[in-house]
């Protein structure tokens, strides 16, 4: 089955497909019991990066904008897999490599795109026997830029009275008949350099910070020799959250910034339709809906980064220590 791994960037208008000889639907051979495991273990580090690099690259600095001012940025945020995270090693399942105790060890999607194992499926349902061998999916690693999962954020910035901002992501639903995604990010800044007194005259600038995103992206999933699906889709869902402390030196041309903070989030994968699984002697078994996945992450963060200002035009750059650290980088023009 071909295989169309999305990494949501198509809710900016494109689509990022890494294409390998097999999909991850090949796991779908697998009994009941063994299949959720197997897409999970391997669907798991996109997931997670895709949630460390939603709640990234929110500020380049600390200081809000005066009341309707305003600045549009466009960065890109690169989550980066931990090596360990590259490979999955499950035992004792119950329907693949009998032979070996129920083993396997494979790619995730974030690893190699040629560990590609082979893979045999014995299944005893019903007094029947159904066997069959399938090639474990590669990993899309050398497609990504960085090898990391990579994030867009396109957002409007907006000043509002005492002192607080407004950011917005918004993508309303795009894409083709294959896939199709929508996003809706807010985020809230409230600058309190006031609070600390004298502080309020040097250059540096102190606030707080809260942002949520939510992304919803769906594909069509086509047959194969191995699997005849009909009315076949993938819907992924993801919600993310942050809440951070930052602060900025600001000077006229360069300035400096960071934070610490919380950041958290679930995403879910629910593959739905009629799945026709192919196997030797002309065996098929039916499935229906047969994938239900939820993934989390979160952890706390401290992020550093550096900003460079040319009049209203800006380019910044972050650097993110968390479970999966994040890179930032992009450009913003902003006013007042």
């Amino acid at each position: 089955m071909k295989k169309s791994i999305l990494i949501f960037t198509c809710v900016f208008a494109f689509t990022f497909n890494a294409k390998a000889q097999d999909g991850f639907e090949g796991y779908l051979l697998a009994d009941n019991n063994d299949r959720g495991q197997l897409i999970e273990a391997y669907i798991s580090p996109a997931m997670k990066g895709l949630i460390y690099g939603m709640n990234n690259g929110w500020y380049h600095t600390a200081k809000v904008h005066k009341k309707f001012g305003f600045d549009i940025s466009i960065g890109l945020n690169a989550s980066l897999v931990p090596e360990k995270d590259e490979m999955f090693t499950l035992s004792g399942l119950t329907s693949i490599n009998k032979l070996n105790g129920g083993n396997i060890t494979a790619a995730t999607v974030a690893g190699s795109e040629d560990t590609t194992p082979l893979t045999s499926v014995e299944i005893q349902e019903g007094g029947i026997n159904y066997i069959t061998t399938f090639n474990a999916p590669g990993g899309i690693k050398e497609s990504l830029p960085l090898s990391a999962v990579p994030a867009p954020a396109v957002q409007l910035s907006l000043g509002l009275p005492a002192k607080f901002e407004v950011s917005l992501r918004l993508v309303p639903k795009v894409g083709d008949d294959d896939v199709k995604g929508s996003l809706l990010g807010v985020g809230l800044k409230k600058e309190i350099t006031d609070w600390f007194g004298p502080i309020g005259k040097t250059p540096l600038h102190i606030s707080l910070l809260a942002a949520y995103t939510t992304m919803k992206v769906d594909y069509n999933i086509e047959s194969s020799p191995e699997i005849t699906v009909n009315n076949g889709i993938a819907q992924f869902k993801l919600d993310s959250y942050t809440v951070q402390a930052i602060a900025s030196v600001n000077f006229p041309i360069i300035n400096f910034y960071g934070g610490v903070g919380y950041g958290s989030g679930s995403s879910t994968l629910n593959m739905l339709g009629d799945y026709t699984l192919n196997y030797n002697l002309n065996q098929t078994r039916e499935v229906t809906d047969p994938i239900n996945s939820k993934f989390d992450a979160s952890g706390f963060r401290t992020t550093i980064g550096t900003r460079l200002s040319l009049g209203f035009f800006k380019i910044f750059g972050s650097y993110t220590l968390q479970e999966y650290n994040t890179v930032n980088a992009g450009i913003a023009f902003s006013f007042r």
